[in-house]
């Protein structure tokens, strides 16, 4: 029952409609008994520092940011977390009083997805496909988990090169660059492979790596996430032989630590995750 007292938490993207969020956030609620609402808020980019200043000014909780206002919002919280601060992207909100701690659980989501597939990632080889945020805020909690060696291949190789020097700046050493004709040579021995490209999110996009370099051996792990079904790139791997990890474990656990963040309590990872599926 929403009452006087019920926190309100949001996701503020444009658009917002789409979004699984709410049910996954408010299964959890209802599961445990917590008295908070979880809506989605439709914000144009060019009204998003007023909605901020609402949020707190509201007395908001905290929310979820999502395209296209992730990279946005770092200039509009008072901190960042490693994950935000190295990917330039900001996913969840704290706001307590009149601060706002900006967080990137999205890497966080990654790792635990992994764990509970009982793919271990200390001392592994791990090849990450893509260059941009969600790729950076993975790259920080791999390297959280104490990889062996962590390869970063982007068709351009100066956005690779450019998040291995942030990389670098924030402690982790072991970081290969791969461009446009070494991917090969990159995922040869690689232990894990994580695809942080949006390749897989529409019908007909090639896979973000030849079929032939997913094995049985190797672990693949995607970040796309396809509501209702999964992408061509687990479905290759799992037939193959592969572990897989579905981007929908991602979206599950990515959220599960932003309640952790806005509640203090252990979500209900029951509840979120059959509120998903």
């Amino acid at each position: 029952m929403i009452s006087g007292r019920t926190g309100v938490l949001a996701l503020i993207g444009q658009p917002v409609g789409h979004s699984l969020s709410p049910r996954m956030h408010n299964a959890s609620f209802a599961a445990e008994g917590l008295d908070f609402v979880y809506v989605c808020l439709d914000v144009d980019p060019a009204d998003l520092p007023a909605a901020v200043r609402g949020a707190a000014a509201l007395g908001l909780r905290g929310f979820n940011v999502t395209m296209p206002h992730k990279r946005a919002m770092v200039s509009l919280v008072d901190e960042l977390d490693e994950g935000a601060r190295v990917s330039g992207a900001v996913n969840t909100v704290v706001i307590e009083g009149s601060t706002l701690r900006g967080y990137n659980t999205d890497g966080g989501g990654m790792v635990e997805a992994c764990r509970e597939a009982g793919i271990g990632l200390s001392g592994r080889r791990v090849l990450l496909l893509g260059a941009g945020g969600a790729a950076a805020s993975v790259a920080v909690a791999l390297g959280g988990e104490g990889i062996g060696e962590l390869r970063l291949y982007n068709r351009n190789v100066e956005n690779a090169e450019a998040l291995a020097q942030k990389l670098s700046a924030a402690g982790l050493e072991t970081v290969g660059v791969y461009g446009a004709g070494a991917l090969d040579e990159a995922a040869g021995d690689a232990d894990v492979i994580v695809n942080a490209t949006p390749l897989g999110m529409k019908d007909g996009d090639a896979l973000p790596v030849p079929e032939e370099l997913l094995e049985a051996g190797k672990a693949v792990c995607d970040a796309v996430y396809r509501p209702g079904g999964e992408t061509l790139l687990v479905r290759r791997a799992r037939e193959r032989g592969a572990r897989v990890v579905a981007g929908e474990r991602m979206l599950l656990y990515q959220g599960v630590l932003a309640q952790r963040l806005w509640t203090g309590r252990e979500p209900n990872v029951e509840a979120m995750s059959e509120a998903l599926s």
